[in-house]
């Protein structure tokens, strides 16, 4: 049960928080931060980013006039405090289950909400469009982009830099929230090169002081512009930011309410009338939890907890795909030497924690960046080593490109470790791998697998590896339910498939159905073959397809049905129905898959019912389709 406060339960809006004086900020930021703990403590999300954005959020909405002044969080997971403060305070015990409030900002929530943010780097492009829209349409606002958490590091951020500097009569503020970490810790040469910022208290110092004076006197704005470019030549260089064309303005403390108010409230008035402005913050992540200070990374989305205890080991219990997965990179490691893994940016949630340490020469993150992990993966190929690049599904997305021209055209032998495909449950559309399958089997020279169970997982990726091109091995969030992994380097067959389960009454009246699996729902088709008393193929591979053993199940059986947890356009299914027209063969159908739409988050045996994939939706489905 949350507990009552005396101030957040006041506000449902930007307006309700300006009626606050500036003295009862504190105690409203005290009690925002417990709600947060609290909040996600009973629902799990992302804790640790948000905690340390309670001030800043506050100080936003204090000083800016929202939602008609664009705020756009990049990444989206450190958003929860704006949610609460813009009318979403009593949705939180929804939050990332089915029908509920999301993880991210979402437009069609709310008007708050200026932009979807949850992959990272968008925000300053966005901004930026929404700024130039605003000056084209004669429109006076401010638009900010509020971008942290790693989100630096990705070269995205630095395209809209480039744009956005050059053009002085553009009124957006960039706001850099510096935690040192994104989910795992940063890493690169920008996070040193920020932590030297950060350590230059002499020019931070000089820095707050010309803010104070021109807040307090603003005729002599020129003149301390003037002095203020004198004392920057003598403490050190220009930034980098200043280089792209913003005014630089910090480090500051981004939890001191005072100071990032004045701050704000200068801003506001400067980007109207100097251009584009970049204000550097430092934040602690977990602030005011001390175990999510002490253990930010685990405290970095947790599932459900009590705040007062912090977070319980797990019960043992099956292996997830993501601890196979991690397993077997040290094992192939320690058995070939050209291994060299890659991750951007999720060492813990792509399973390489157990690699870095045991393999650390051979370890490589590279930031938030998927893009030049491809082709960093691809240029590590040309010399003869053997690249493994651990990466969500939908975060290949972002180097699709890459991933034609660099590697496939090339026919670079990497293997692409994908985590997250299928359905993800509370992250919701943004995290959904549900089209890698479409866009990956239209490339020429890939190898797609998709594992039913972790043994399979582990012999595909050994598979993988021993492949001289571009190899896809595709599984799950969580644990499956077929066999564990055993500790063997053992390859399968490329392109061969299995039958899993035979009709046991082949003279029986009916229809003889067949289903044609792919990936872990071959177990939910398993149970409903022993009602239908049907046969399952476990495909294993998208491409190359099994073709012979779909034109011996077209030839031997009545209809065929074919099941995968990603979206039936251009999918495995649409595979099958391309083979069987190529060979002239017809026969009746069904595809069950995801449908032309994006996946909502929620409990993933909840969206399993819903769109039709549990076994009791597909006994229906094939009940009602074939007419039996």
């Amino acid at each position: 049960m949350l507990q009552a406060t005396k101030v957040l339960h006041t506000i449902n809006s930007s307006q309700d928080l300006k009626q606050l004086e500036q003295s009862e900020l504190a105690q409203l930021s005290d009690e925002l931060r417990e709600f947060i703990l609290q909040s996600v403590a009973s629902t799990g999300g992302h804790l640790s980013s948000n905690l340390g954005t309670v001030e800043l959020s506050i100080a936003l909405h204090y000083v800016f006039d929202t939602p008609e002044d664009r705020i756009v969080w990049d990444v989206g997971h450190q958003s929860y405090a704006h949610k609460i403060l813009t009318g979403r305070r009593e949705m939180m015990p929804s939050l990332r289950q089915f029908g509920g409030l999301s993880g991210f900002p979402k437009r069609a929530e709310s008007q708050y909400d200026a932009f979807g943010t949850a992959h990272s780097s968008t925000s300053i492009s966005a901004a930026l469009g929404m700024a130039v829209a605003s000056k084209v349409k004669g429109e006076k606002r401010n638009v900010i982009a509020v971008i942290g958490d790693g989100s630096m590091s990705a070269g995205m951020a630095y395209e809209g830099l480039n744009n956005a500097g050059v053009d002085k009569s553009i009124p957006l503020i960039v706001i850099l929230n510096d935690n040192e970490m994104s989910i795992s810790p940063a890493v690169g040469a920008l996070n040193r090169y920020l932590a030297k910022l950060i350590s230059g208290s002499l020019y931070g110092a000089t820095k707050k002081g010309l803010d104070k004076m021109l807040s307090y006197t603003p005729p002599l704005r020129e003149f301390a512009k003037r002095l203020e470019g004198h004392a920057k030549g003598m403490i050190g260089p220009a930034t980098i930011f200043e280089e792209f064309g913003f005014d630089y303005y910090g480090p500051i403390d981004g939890h001191n309410l005072e100071d990032l108010i004045i701050t704000l409230e200068n801003l506001k008035k400067i980007a109207q009338t100097d251009g584009p402005q970049f204000l550097h913050i430092v934040t602690k992540k977990g602030k005011g939890y001390e175990r999510a200070e002490l253990n930010p990374i685990s405290y970095h989305g947790p599932g459900k907890f009590n705040p007062s205890e912090g977070l319980k080991p797990s019960a043992p219990g099956k292996k997830t795909y993501t601890e196979v997965f991690g397993e077997w990179l040290c094992d192939m490691a320690k058995a070939d030497q050209r291994l060299i893994g890659i991750t951007p940016a999720m060492r813990e949630g792509s399973g390489l924690v157990q690699f870095e340490a045991q393999y650390p020469d051979r370890y490589f993150d590279v930031g938030i960046a998927e893009q030049h992990a491809v082709t960093f993966a691809a240029g590590i190929a040309c010399e003869g080593l053997k690249p493994v690049v651990a990466i969500y599904s939908t975060f290949l997305q972002r180097g699709y490109d890459q991933l034609i021209h660099d590697v496939t055209l090339q026919n670079l032998p990497i293997v692409f470790a994908i985590d997250r495909a299928g359905m993800v449950g509370a992250d919701g559309p943004t995290h959904a791998g549900v089209f890698d399958v479409a866009f990956l089997r239209c490339l020429p020279n890939v190898v797609l697998m998709t594992p039913s169970n972790q043994e399979d997982c582990r012999n595909m990726l050994t598979t993988a590896f021993s492949l001289n091109g571009p190899a896809v091995v595709r599984y799950p969030r969580g644990s499956g339910v077929g066999p564990e992994a055993s500790q063997k380097l053992e390859t399968i067959p490329v392109g061969k498939g299995v039958i899993v389960r035979k009709v046991k009454n082949a003279q029986a009246q009916g229809k003889k159905i067949a289903f044609v699996c792919f990936g872990p729902l071959v177990y939910n088709a398993l149970e409903v073959a022993e009602e239908l008393d049907a046969t399952v193929a476990d495909m294993r591979f998208v491409k190359p397809l099994d073709e012979q053993l779909l034109l011996d199940l077209a030839n031997t059986h009545d209809a065929l049905v074919f099941i995968e947890d990603s979206a039936t356009q251009g999918g495995a299914g649409s595979a099958c129905l391309e083979a069987l027209s190529t060979h002239k063969i017809q026969i009746p159908t069904l595809q069950i898959g995801l449908p032309d739409e994006y996946v909502e988050h929620g409990d993933i045996n909840v969206l399993l019912d819903l769109y039709g994939l549990s076994p009791k939706k597909i006994l229906a489905k094939v009940r009602d389709h074939f007419q039996i």
